[in-house]
């Protein structure tokens, strides 16, 4: 039976995964703790340069390895770049070292829209083969994991897909989404009515589990990077009212002119807010639908349904006790 090692099964994406295939594959599990309502070949490792990984592998066809850390707003540590290094760069290089070592024949690396940038100018989207090297630390640290890690498949042989996932939704999803659901829920008067030029490109959790499962086995995702997305891009303003729609309350947008939120957003010394918000970001997925022949399987409605069922879901759960 193919055996796959999955790293980061705790987190979003990972869990998410988790669930999808754990009863298609055999999985074995990497990380810090053992996962607690299910019984896996777990082993407990740190991810970095040092580790050793080889018991973990043992027998391994693929390793999907999820775990990284995470991008983080307002980052307080000294140098964030050498701490995003020693995971998502290093401990990434080191798994995948061991990985061609042991004869695993397929890496797959869930990377990070970041590495193509933060925004796209107005009628032009992200594609794969885009030149761009990040100064963000997070989006740096990924970058540089996949240069060595091409430089790896081509040493070794050993077959490595990445992939590149714009923001991700889905039942459970935390920060910045999981607020800007709670605005709508609660009926907040929010001044982005008027921010509709601007187009984001959104991913669910259900098409990105559905891309990764699909990049398993497919010959042709061999030693290939993909953008991934739902194929559904909205502006802010559209998107605030695609949850209002899931969410069944009323839509209280007032329509200020984008040009008006830029300018507030400069003058209090927030640009990256306005940029987040009125900026644009969207990715090219022709890639994978001619290469793979992969299409988003899931709307963008339904989804959005999901992850605000889910939400109420949590929120009366959350009422219960106090």
């Amino acid at each position: 039976m193919h055996k796959i090692l999955l790293t980061g099964y705790s987190g979003f994406v990972g869990s998410h995964l988790l669930n999808t295939i754990n009863s298609a594959y055999a999985l074995s599990l990497l990380g810090r703790t053992p996962p607690k309502y299910m019984d896996f070949d777990f082993h407990q490792s740190e991810l970095n340069e040092l580790s050793d990984f080889s018991e973990s592998l043992t027998g391994v066809n693929t390793v999907i390895h999820c775990a990284a850390r995470a991008h983080i707003m307002n980052d307080n540590s000294q140098d964030p770049l050498t701490e995003f290094r020693k995971i998502n760069t290093h401990g990434t290089v080191n798994l995948a070292k061991q990985a061609a070592s042991t004869g695993v024949k397929r890496f797959i690396f869930i990377s990070s829209i970041k590495v193509n940038g933060e925004f796209t100018e107005p009628g032009t989207r992200f594609k794969e083969d885009d030149i761009f090297i990040p100064t963000d630390p997070y989006g740096l640290s990924k970058y540089e994991a996949e240069v060595d890690l091409r430089r790896i498949a081509d040493e070794t042989g050993m077959e490595v897909v990445i992939i590149r996932p714009v923001l991700v939704y889905g039942p459970g999803v935390k920060a910045n989404f999981s607020s800007m659901m709670k605005w709508v829920k609660k009926g907040l008067p929010l001044p982005l009515g008027g921010i509709k030029q601007n187009k984001r490109s959104l991913v669910s959790i259900d098409n990105l589990v559905d891309f990764i499962v699909t990049c398993i086995e497919h010959p042709n995702a061999a030693n290939q990077t993909f953008l991934v997305s739902d194929n559904e891009d909205l502006s802010t303003t559209g998107l605030l009212n695609s949850m209002a729609t899931a969410l069944n309350v009323p839509n209280r947008l007032i329509p200020i002119p984008a040009s008006w939120f830029k300018f507030s957003a400069q003058l209090i010394g927030k640009p990256a807010i306005a940029q987040r918000l009125c900026g644009s970001l969207q990715v090219d997925i022709s890639k994978a639908k001619e290469l793979l022949n992969w299409t988003p399987p899931y709307s963008r409605v339904e989804c959005m349904k999901k992850t605000a069922s889910a939400f109420l879901e949590n929120l009366n759960k959350r009422n219960d006790y106090e």
